[in-house]
């Protein structure tokens, strides 16, 4: 009988792996601090637990309680951007923050781990299309930290023989659930929606990239889909089958910002012409993954068109509409609580 920790399950990405999880017959139990996460967003019948992963034996106490036998460690410090202004806090998150969750598995015999990594780690590649030998050459401490979050699998697994892999996440959007939508104040799409149910008119930053129509071209994928991939590799990490260490869940085609935009006024019907910016410094025009290897060993498939990725979050997001605040952490719920992200600072994916 599997269990698996969810670390960050209350999350945007957590929450839907929650749910898929559901959906398969896994048990779960969230762990999350809610610095960025949402309590509604766990199902109900799943165990809660509103604590910090830096709290190794919480972390333990947890893996006890609840009989896990595997972790899915999607928590962490998100903001690649933040990251250059906030490095200590962004390694204490996601280094500190990963060495304690696998000290926890170590001292409770948990020996499967599934990463939440990031396409962060390969920073500018050399071509367009990237693939897991692709060099990592990450320009941003967010990026060095989910590198640094592999190689510590990879070393305990030399040393402990864990059963462990690295999914590298790209643009990840959508919904696949009425009720759970992206609330990051620093991503496309929630960016473009929330410009449009207030009014604004959304921005293109550069229209002179060498790519079809000027913009930049970033691989996107459905949340639902990628979900359906942590699934296959906590089952096949339970069945002891070999993976390997990373796996990019990537399309192997693009969608530029121009193209998002149409989708955007064509789905929600508020027609619009974005105001033209300058680029940002250090935006590739064009960063795609080849997902080959997951689509091989981890039921990886492209299920979702642009269109149904774009109204699957404008529908979520309707259907939520205004979010309450989120209540103020006590010490005893999280010593490490991460302070509040500027609303002006623009990152990288």
């Amino acid at each position: 009988m599997m269990s698996w920790l969810v670390t960050g399950g209350a999350g945007y990405i957590g929450s839907h792996v929650v749910r898929a999880f559901g959906e398969a017959g896994i048990d779960t139990v969230v762990l999350d601090d809610l610095s960025s996460g949402h309590e509604e967003f766990v199902p109900d019948g799943v165990p809660f637990v509103r604590g910090t992963i830096l709290d190794t034996d919480l972390v333990a106490r947890t893996l006890r309680a609840h009989h896990v036998t595997g972790v899915m460690h999607i928590a962490g410090f998100k903001y690649a951007g933040v990251s250059v202004t906030q490095p200590l806090l962004t390694y204490e998150q996601n280094v500190t923050g990963t060495v304690s969750v696998l000290r926890a598995m170590e001292a409770e015999g948990v020996t499967a781990v599934v990463f939440s990594s990031s396409a962060a780690v390969y920073g500018t590649p050399p071509t367009g299309i990237v693939t897991e030998d692709t060099p990592t050459r990450p320009e941003s401490p967010y990026g060095e930290s989910k590198l640094i979050g592999e190689w510590l699998l990879a070393d305990q697994h030399r040393a402990r023989g864990i059963q462990h892999t690295s999914l590298r996440y790209f643009n990840v959007v959508g919904s696949a659930s009425p009720d759970l939508y992206d609330t990051s104040p620093h991503n496309l799409f929630p960016l473009v929606i929330e410009a449009l149910l207030q009014g604004r008119t959304p921005r293109i930053n550069g229209t002179d990239y060498p790519t079809p129509d000027g913009t930049c071209v970033r691989d996107y994928v459905h949340v639902g889909d990628l979900a359906v991939s942590h699934v296959a590799a906590a089952r096949a990490l339970a069945a002891g089958t070999a993976l390997r260490a990373v796996y990019n869940l990537g399309s192997g085609d693009g969608i530029s910002v121009a193209d998002i935009m149409a989708a955007m006024g064509e789905v929600t019907g508020i027609p619009f012409e974005p105001v033209i910016a300058p680029r940002r410094p250090g935006d590739p025009a064009r960063i795609v993954a080849n997902g080959d290897a997951a689509a091989a060993d981890l039921d990886w498939s492209m299920r979702h068109t642009l269109q149904d990725m774009v109204y699957s979050a404008w529908a979520a997001r309707q259907a939520t509409g205004p979010r309450p605040p989120r209540p103020a952490l006590r010490p005893q719920d999280h010593q490490g609580a991460m302070p509040a992200i500027p609303a002006d600072v623009r990152c990288q994916p």
